[in-house]
């Protein structure tokens, strides 16, 4: 087997210091020949990187990096082009002005690594000047630009977005003028800002974030990962002792579920699966990665309808730096993908829900760590109490070890609306392992939340503006349990009340039947 790396992202050295490599090229000669201008959003850790540094090392006409591979048997002409490639990972947690001078340095080094001078004044200025070197003679160049985002993702919630989003303006508006100068451009980064906001007028740039022949450009198919990574999953099926069926079934769980169309097939988190496959177990590698902060904080002021996840299409296109939505950032970022989509009178809307199991658990622990000051011993200890309850049909004690959470949470929150002690209770329990739906549809309403364990239903309704007895009386009213009257599992009623004064549970109601 050809050893793994999760740490290089250089096409060129991948190759030639041996490792495994995922044959991608058969769709990149797709998309190569021809010109265009593309866009592409994907999670962190997707292979963005990995994807620009095979294209550079194509228009490069490095054809002996490609023995073997799809597309040295298709019929590219492996022309050499002037390839400028910019990696703004280096323009991150930087000020305006600092900003400017990392572009400036950038447009430089890509000056002398492709034997040219800059000499104009600004960042925009050089950029237009080193196409306009590099495309002498009737030359076409190739444009790359990885994370295009990133130096304004620091700046979100902040003043100086709009700053940075100036200075962004400018640099990238050089790639729309000097587009019949181009044989190809790419831009990748996480977030898709609208494009009046970040890229100006370049309208002109083709969007792959959603469409059906890139949807499977990253990460791993089902049939990638089995052809690829047979001998590496037969060592963690032995190592966990498990069947090999019985092992691919956990890597779905664990790692699968990404869906970036939605009639496409999902794919793997390509970090996270090789990560397991170098331990040889199953973890959460997703906390490695870390979590944006503005997305967070975000969530704070605009907790999400975590019952209600549907977006029109529009909504992944349209939100701008500083008025920002979490649902389509919360797809962007990973932590949410489509599962499915109607049609709503013509117009298509997505469903959306957490992929896999390690995001799911990612997205519980740091909404509660956003949300609660509870250190972790007191989390893990906490959480053998609440799953032993529930397990156990005793909903008093689950409900009173809850008060732990709400008792941490940060005194600068003021929390004065009732979905914020939802979204609390549903990324605790959901974080804990408990099987918990929020926003639960019945013919009549929505039940506030569900939780299922193999011998109890236990069906929720939380008042803060109102008592336990009204909660209570509500699912009576509007008949929340009747789905569950056939269920042989015993049920439980349960009506909790909030206080503004102290921000935690109250009191509560049980009727079990």
């Amino acid at each position: 087997m050809k050893p793994l790396t999760t740490s290089i992202y250089t096409f060129s050295n991948l190759i030639e210091e041996g490792f495994l490599y995922v044959d991608k090229t058969s769709g990149l000669y797709d998309l190569i020949k021809r010109n265009g201008q593309y866009f592409l959003a994907r999670p962190r850790r997707f292979g963005k990187s990995l994807l620009i540094s095979t294209l550079k090392a194509i228009f490069q006409g490095r054809r002996e990096l490609f023995t073997g591979l799809a597309i040295d048997k298709l019929d590219y002409d492996w022309k050499c082009y002037p390839v400028i490639h910019l990696d703004m990972g280096s323009c991150a947690k930087a000020t305006p002005k600092e900003t400017e001078l990392n572009l400036l340095y950038l447009i430089k080094d890509q000056a002398k690594a492709n034997n040219v001078e800059v000499t104009r004044e600004g960042s925009s200025a050089c950029f237009q000047q080193l196409v306009s070197l590099l495309s002498g003679n009737g030359q076409k160049v190739v444009i790359l630009v990885d994370e295009y985002d990133k130096p304004i993702l620091n700046h979100i919630g902040k003043e100086s977005v709009k700053e940075i989003q100036g200075v962004l303006k400018n640099f990238y508006s050089v790639i729309k003028t000097t587009e019949p100068y181009q044989r190809f451009a790419l831009i990748t980064g996480v977030s898709k800002f609208s494009r009046v906001s970040i890229f100006s007028d370049l309208n002109n740039l083709t969007d792959l974030t959603m469409t059906a022949p890139e949807s499977t450009m990253l990460g791993y198919t089902q049939e990638e990962l089995e052809e690829n990574f047979d001998g590496y999953i037969e060592a963690v099926a032995e190592a966990q002792g498990l069947s090999k069926e019985a092992c691919l079934e956990k890597l779905k769980l664990w790692y699968n579920g990404y869906r970036f169309e939605e009639k496409a097939a999902t794919v793997y988190n390509p970090v996270s699966v090789m990560k397991c496959f170098e331990n040889k177990k199953f973890s959460n590698f997703w906390f490695e990665t870390g979590t944006p902060t503005f997305l967070m904080d975000m969530l704070k002021d605009k907790p999400v309808d975590l019952g209600d996840l549907q977006l029109e299409e529009a909504a992944f296109s349209t939100y701008e730096p500083s008025h920002l939505d979490p649902l389509p950032l919360l797809f962007q970022t990973g932590y949410l993908t489509i599962k499915g989509s109607v049609d709503t009178g013509g117009l298509t809307e997505y469903i959306l829900d957490f992929p896999n199991f390690e995001v799911s658990n990612s997205f519980s622990y740091n909404l509660t760590k956003t949300f609660s000051e509870i250190d972790d011993v007191e989390l893990s200890r906490t959480r053998r109490k609440i799953i032993h309850s529930l397990n156990a049909g005793d909903i008093d004690t689950v409900l009173d070890w809850m008060r732990v959470f709400f008792s941490d949470i940060t005194y600068e929150l003021a929390i004065q609306n009732e979905k914020y002690y939802q979204t609390i209770f549903y990324a605790v329990l959901k974080l804990l392992g408990a099987n918990i739906n929020v926003e639960v549809k019945t013919s009549r309403s929505r039940v506030d939340a569900v939780i299922k364990s193999s011998d109890y239903i236990y069906v929720i309704e939380f008042k803060l503006n109102g008592t336990a007895e009204e909660a209570l009386q509500q699912i009576e009213d509007k008949e929340y349990a009747l789905p569950y009257t056939n269920d042989p599992r015993k049920l439980f009623k349960i009506g909790v009340e909030f206080s503004k004064e102290t921000r935690n549970i109250y009191r509560w109601l049980v009727q079990g039947n």
